[in-house]
């Protein structure tokens, strides 16, 4: 005897059994259709759908290319999706109008206050030449 786990349970076949091949199941239509219309949802995975419904990938994305290549026919013998519409297929990119520029602020000026003993100094510096004012400061703090 041969015993493997699936899935948490325990699966005991017989010698004779563990080489012979599977059986090719069949899937109703009903089973199809509901599986290709999962894949029609934006944002799913066809993998995803196929793993969850315990199928091969594979053999779900053949249903979904013959879902869109068959016409729907009132035989119900097709895969085709009868109650799906068809996913729009959305540009990647999408225009976005902005507002226009506004008005760029001038700068603030460079405010700077010092104290030393009983003389206050307050030195104002245009802000768009804040490096020479590093450099004031620097030559100053020496």
């Amino acid at each position: 005897m041969s015993t493997s786990t699936l899935g948490g349970h325990v699966n005991t076949t017989p010698d004779q059994q563990a080489g012979a091949r599977q059986r090719r199941r069949k899937h109703s239509d009903e089973f199809k259709a509901d599986a290709v219309a999962a894949c029609m949802q934006p944002g799913v995975s066809i993998a995803a759908i196929a793993m969850a419904r315990g199928i091969n990938a594979n053999l779900l994305r053949r249903w979904v290319q013959e879902a869109e290549m068959k016409p729907v026919s009132g035989t119900g013998h097709n895969v085709a999706v009868r109650d799906v519409a068809p996913v729009e297929r959305k540009p990647s990119f999408v225009p976005v109008s902005l507002p226009p520029p506004a008005v760029p602020v001038p700068p603030a000026d460079i405010r700077i206050e010092l104290h030393r003993g009983a003389t206050a100094i307050t030195v104002t510096w245009p802000a768009g030449a804040a490096g020479e004012c590093a450099a004031w400061m620097r030559e100053l703090l020496r």
